[in-house]
């Protein structure tokens, strides 16, 4: 079982940046997939980011690309979300997930094992 927990979110003005954090239970994190995800009100959750185990490869959506950057601290079971250049339309909460092992469908809500509660990120104009 791994748990869960964002933290990091806010609100911050059009153009200003937000770190999450996401800390994770259990001594296997390593071997975790990593995956952040957004909501906003009244939309279906959607990707974000994701870093695999092992190598640490990324991904990112089209419109997070060149702003948001997924990174993973193993020795602290920590993964977070750098998030700068922040516009509106990134106002929602921020979730993050873990997938054991190796997937090539990074993106997909469904191949995440374990889910945090979210944080809330209110970007304004």
């Amino acid at each position: 079982q791994v748990q869960l927990v964002e933290s990091g979110g806010g609100l911050v003005q059009a153009g200003g940046s937000l770190r999450l954090s996401c800390a994770a239970s259990g001594r296997t994190f390593s071997s975790y997939a990593m995956g952040w995800f957004r909501q906003a009100p009244g939309k279906e959750r959607e990707f974000v980011a994701a870093i695999t185990w092992g190598d640490s490869y990324t991904y990112y959506a089209d419109y997070v690309k060149g702003r948001f950057t997924i990174s993973r601290d193993n020795a602290k079971n920590t993964v977070y979300l750098q998030m700068n250049s922040l516009k509106p339309e990134d106002t929602g909460v921020y979730y993050c997930a873990a997938k054991r092992g190796f997937s090539g469908y990074y993106s997909q809500e469904v191949i995440y094992d374990y889910w945090g509660q979210g944080t809330q990120v209110t970007v304004s104009s």
